[in-house]
């Protein structure tokens, strides 16, 4: 079995100072960062996924620094590098394909927006039928409205990484030290 390490949109828009900063995106880079350096020791394959939205998208610009993968998880050259335009990253890229190509049967994912993006990506990868599991740390969410009311985003995130493991995926908190 395969392993390769996903992280999906970084960017630096989902941080303090950035268009749509996320509650925990700090702390959920820092992770981030740990798994992948562990998974760069360790030889596994690296993909990190970069969302590109049109001008009226209201973040992730393409061409703007907002859009920028953030520093803490910067690709090397050696490192796969997907762009997207819409939350599921195999949707109009070749994403599963470079998967293919690398023989990854086993995926570990870490990212933003657990509510949106790592939610449809995750959802997609068990439907090709990959082990996944989710770094629910190394993942953050908004805060989010709905029928009046507010919620959390660390409620958002917790109640999506639940569901991402019922859906299958082996859900896991990375260690922090």
């Amino acid at each position: 079995m395969t392993r390769g390490v996903l992280l999906i949109d970084i960017q630096q828009d989902y941080f303090a100072g950035g268009a749509y900063p996320l509650v925990g995106a700090d702390a959920a880079a820092l992770v981030a960062s740990r798994v992948l350096a562990e998974a760069r020791v360790a030889g596994d394959w690296v993909g990190h996924v970069q969302h590109l939205a049109e001008p009226d998208g209201g973040f992730l610009i393409s061409g703007t620094p907002g859009a920028d993968i953030h520093s803490a998880v910067a690709p090397l050259a050696s490192e796969t590098v997907i762009t997207k335009g819409s939350p599921n990253s195999y949707l109009g890229t070749n994403l599963q394909a470079v998967l293919q190509d690398n023989d990854i049967d086993d995926l570990v994912v870490v990212g933003m927006m657990t509510s949106m993006c790592v939610d449809a990506t995750v959802r997609a990868a068990l439907d090709t039928g990959r082990r996944v599991t989710v770094v629910e740390n190394g993942c953050a969410a908004p805060d989010l409205e709905f029928g009046g009311e507010t919620i959390g985003g660390r409620q958002v995130h917790l109640a999506f990484a639940g569901a991402l493991r019922d859906a299958g995926a082996t859900v896991v908190t990375w260690p922090t030290t």
